[in-house]
């Protein structure tokens, strides 16, 4: 856990998180729980795009991918450190970069690969985060 900052970081992430709607147990969340709740939100936010882009709804299809992009940059990547976390947190950075370009290019060409590959890519971090936590206790 040591590519994620400390104290200034997480109270970005709690700032970002809430900022996007969901604001129960942010404040009282350790670190490693915030970004299970970051994830969960990007998570929920790709898939409710998907949702509206399938109904033809652009405009909730475009606030829905603001919000996974807002996680993702704002929260996400914002929470690396990578004086701590050194090659880890960069190649994090990166992937996380690289989402957010998935979701970009999801929104531009309404294209639903690029949104379930940014889901998937997302997921697979989640998952061993979560599993880091369930290992490592919390910080």
């Amino acid at each position: 856990m040591s590519a994620i900052r400390g104290a200034a970081s997480y109270g970005r992430g709690a700032s970002a998180y809430a900022r996007v709607g969901v604001e129960s147990g942010v404040m009282s969340a350790s670190p490693h729980q915030l970004i299970v709740m970051l994830f969960d939100g990007g998570l929920a936010a790709i898939r409710a795009a998907r949702l509206q882009m399938e109904a033809g709804n652009t405009a909730e299809k475009g606030r829905a991918i603001s919000k996974a992009l807002d996680i993702v940059n704002n929260g996400l990547a914002a929470a690396l450190d990578t004086e701590k976390g050194g090659e880890v947190a960069e190649r994090l950075g990166s992937l996380y970069d690289y989402i957010a370009r998935l979701l970009l290019a999801a929104n531009l060409h309404n294209d639903p690969q690029s949104l379930s590959q940014a889901e998937s890519l997302l997921e697979n971090v989640a998952s061993a985060w979560r599993e880091i936590g369930g290992s490592a206790g919390h910080e």
